[in-house]
């Protein structure tokens, strides 16, 4: 007579969604810090850092840009000795596929220096936590000040903390 094994559920917390943001911010980081010197000897700008979880697994995506725009030769050097610097000094990420993009008309922002450099431009900016009860702007863009990033929304300004931005982009 076979005896039938029980499998015990195991007892998890439940996630906290800051933990892997956090997680992710951190590898954000550490990737920035390689990115950056290398797009800047291939006289590139870095543009952006994202690394996220999508219907094909992990991402991890640079988007860079020059003047005169980028070219496909741009984004396999890149991505070529990123490929190599990330295999020597990023272990603890787990599988991810790596890609290098422009940034498009969409373009991403980022650092408190684009928030100036774009003034004037329409974008979408997607908050973490609700602000009036809403989480997603669209508008002009009025600048930064310090470190609140000003939005015009028809009739109405808008100040958000640049801290709480998740996703920030130029918008058509």
């Amino acid at each position: 007579m076979k005896k039938s094994k029980r499998h015990k559920k195991r007892e998890t917390a439940p996630r906290d969604p800051r933990q892997g943001r956090a997680k992710e911010q951190k590898i954000v980081k550490q990737v920035w810090a390689l990115a950056e010197p290398l797009c800047e000897s291939e006289g590139l700008e870095l543009i952006q850092v994202e690394y996220q979880r999508e219907s094909n697994g992990r991402i991890l995506r640079l988007y860079v840009d020059k003047p005169d725009g980028i070219m496909l030769d741009d984004c396999i050097a890149v991505s070529r000795q990123m490929g190599d610097l990330l295999y020597v000094h990023l272990e603890e990420v787990g599988p991810y596929s790596l890609q290098v993009t422009s940034p498009g008309p969409e373009r991403p922002l980022a650092r408190k220096q684009d928030f100036a450099k774009f003034k004037g431009s329409r974008v979408k900016i997607k908050t973490y936590q609700p602000l009036n009860g809403r989480k997603n702007f669209k508008g002009v863009l009025l600048g930064i000040s310090g470190d609140e990033v000003s939005l015009q929304m028809e009739e109405q300004i808008i100040a958000i903390s640049y801290v709480d931005i998740s996703k920030a982009r130029l918008s058509e």
